[in-house]
């Protein structure tokens, strides 16, 4: 079984930073394909930016390419992930996840197997 916290949200103004951490338990990261997503009210899911140790590889959305960087230290099982630049639109609950398969820029759209309980990000304008 595996679990996962995602801390670090808050309320932010415009243009300032955040950085969230997602410490997982049960699993090992290198051996899964790491994410993080959000969810604004009304809105579909959106993958936000992926990372996987293994490779090193990354990817991001287009959304936040540039402003936000994702992390991962295996020695403390946590995936970070480092907001700069926040905007209002970057409001949103956000999830870390974790997926044992291959990690492809396809899970930004289809999402994870397992999923953290979710921080709440506020950005005002």
């Amino acid at each position: 079984r595996c679990s996962s916290w995602s801390l670090g949200g808050g309320l932010v103004q415009a243009g300032g930073s955040l950085r969230l951490s997602c410490a997982a338990s049960g699993f090992t990261l290198d051996d899964y394909a790491l994410g993080w997503f959000r969810q604004a009210p009304g809105n579909a899911r959106e993958g936000v930016a992926l990372i996987s140790i293994a490779d090193g590889q990354t990817y991001y959305s287009d959304s936040v390419k540039g402003r936000f960087t994702i992390s991962a230290d295996n020695a403390r099982s946590t995936v970070y992930l480092q907001m700069n630049s926040l905007k209002s639109e970057d409001t949103a609950v956000y999830y870390c996840g974790a997926d044992p398969h291959h990690l492809t820029k396809e899970h930004l759209e289809y999402g994870m197997d397992y999923w953290g309980k979710g921080t709440l990000v506020t950005v005002s304008s």
